[in-house]
């Protein structure tokens, strides 16, 4: 197991395996953003699996809060995007501006945009026309960018996390499914309890006053999330729990199969795309507990937000107020796990 010194100036300081190192960076988070433990959960299960995640929530919930905690408490790059109609493709990923050598001549030179950052907040996603988004999909799936007919790799630790407003629909362009299934996750975060939100008056009131006296904590080094992911890479599932996730992902392709409700309620049913994030979370999860193997209780936890952006339902289901997630958890009541 590797270990890693989080202050490298400071050689007292003892060596701290992956685990450790992830288990404090969660738990910083969770102090900035109080009573999201959940979402900030999920972003880092998808940092840890290198995925992307689509956050949806109302107005103020903290979803750009958790953002920037995580980048704030991680040796990180972090660039903000703020998605609007007016955006143009080039404001995302950069583009090639003209120097010129002040002898008659010069030369173009590739000036890199905010999507070069390892975390990238792409906030309001839906807020800019689909030629800006679509030039998310080159970077969110192969981790490059093509500009001018030349690639450029994007950094080793990279992932977007683009946030979403799910009630204010004028002036917004819903994301096209190619670009929804290339999100490792989809999110949904709620109002905090009232006990919560009398903490988050205090930290804003204690934050606005001139913040705690203590120094910062050293930042998580971006090896220790390497580490980790090699870790997880060794994580093992048996061969009844990959008949598992795929059955989950089945039953969304052929809801015929598992009875009247799921037949009428699903239109459209998972991609490859969906078993596979399974794995990779589940795995995740199961590591983040401490085991070096996956049990149904560790897909069952991840299923919603790996599944929830997948399934298209029926007019049917919409008209009768079915939510996604009531469909999720009706498969998860029918599909059993192999003995």
């Amino acid at each position: 197991m590797g270990a890693y010194r989080a202050d490298s100036d400071n050689s007292a300081r003892p060596a701290l395996p992956a685990r450790e190192a992830v288990l404090d960076l969660q738990t910083r988070v969770n102090q900035a953003v109080i009573g999201q433990e959940r979402v900030v959960e999920r972003l880092i299960i998808a940092l840890l699996a290198n995925g992307n995640v689509l956050i949806e929530g109302l107005p103020g919930l903290a979803k750009t809060r958790a953002i920037k905690s995580l980048a704030q408490n991680l040796e990180a790059d972090f660039s903000r995007i703020q998605f609007t109609p007016d955006l143009l493709p080039s404001d995302v990923t950069g583009g090639e501006i003209y120097r010129s050598d002040g002898q008659g001549g010069g030369t173009f030179e590739f000036r890199q945009g905010p999507v070069f950052g390892n975390l990238v907040l792409a906030d309001e996603i839906n807020r800019a026309p689909a030629k800006v988004q679509s030039a998310l999909l080159e970077a969110m799936e192969e981790r490059q960018v093509t500009v001018a007919g030349k690639r450029y790799k994007l950094p080793d630790l990279f992932m977007v996390l683009a946030t979403e407003n799910p009630i204010e629909q004028e002036g917004t362009y819903p994301l096209p499914e190619a670009q929804m299934d290339r999100f490792l996750m989809h999110v949904h975060i709620d109002y905090p309890s009232d006990a919560d939100e009398v903490k988050v008056l205090r930290l804003v009131r204690e934050e606005n006053a001139g913040g705690s006296t203590t120094a910062a904590p050293p930042k998580i080094p971006q090896q220790a999330i390497f580490d980790a992911r090699k870790e997880i890479d060794r994580i093992t599932s048996t061969d009844a729990i990959e008949t598992y996730m795929v059955g989950l992902i089945a039953a969304t392709r052929r809801p015929s199969e598992y009875g009247d409700k799921l037949k009428q309620w699903i239109a459209i049913g998972a991609s490859p795309r969906g078993s596979l994030a399974l794995d990779r979370t589940s795995r995740v999860q199961a590591w983040l507990q401490g085991r070096d193997y996956v049990v149904p209780e560790d897909v069952q936890a991840i299923a919603h937000d790996c599944l929830r952006h997948r399934i298209t339902l029926s007019y049917e289901a919409t008209a009768d107020g079915i939510r996604v997630d009531d469909v999720i958890d009706e498969i998860i009541r029918q599909v059993a796990v192999a003995a």
